[in-house]
């Protein structure tokens, strides 16, 4: 049960992130603008890769669904999941440049997570009163996140003129 958290909160992320993909596809045409996207979408994988791996040694797996009173979400899922997350990501950062939209939700999946992760793991350390596993690398993940998101959003085209992004 410790894993419905997480669940609900990154299946929330992967359905906006889808929604942003299809209402702001990437051209056909390689630009600049697709380039930095990539570089980004490398530095926040790699970002992700450090913040995995403290969350990973500081037992997050354990401590983020005691927050809920819930079971701790088994080391193996939280370990597979992430190298799962992690190796989309690593392709991601090349099939991108070749306009790739399923590489662009991931991108915009990872962009969205990170900045959460940033807002949410100083939260949790107040709520628990203590260091939360993952704070110390969340900050430097949110703002290359941050960089993305905007990277993005200049990568990309909107569908219909009404849209606000």
């Amino acid at each position: 049960m410790g894993v419905i958290p997480s669940l609900l909160i990154l299946g929330l992320l992967a359905l906006v992130a889808a929604a942003l993909a299809k209402k702001r596809p990437l051209p056909s045409r390689q630009g600049r603008e697709q380039r930095w996207a990539s570089v980004f979408l490398a530095a926040a994988t790699l970002l992700q890769a450090v913040h995995f791996a403290e969350e990973l040694v500081l037992d997050f797996h354990v401590q983020f669904p005691a927050v809920f009173g819930l079971t701790p979400i088994p080391v193996l899922i939280f370990i597979l999941f992430n190298l799962g997350c992690l190796f989309l990501w690593t392709y991601s950062v090349y099939a991108i440049r070749r306009a790739d939209n399923i590489a662009l939700a991931a991108a915009w999946f990872l962009a969205l997570a990170g900045i959460l992760n940033g807002l949410a793991h100083p939260v949790l350390a107040v709520v628990s009163d203590t260091y939360f596993p993952g704070l110390l690398s969340s900050i430097p993940l949110a703002a290359v996140c941050c960089g993305l998101s905007i990277s993005l959003i200049k990568a990309t085209k909107p569908r219909s003129p009404n849209l606000i992004l």
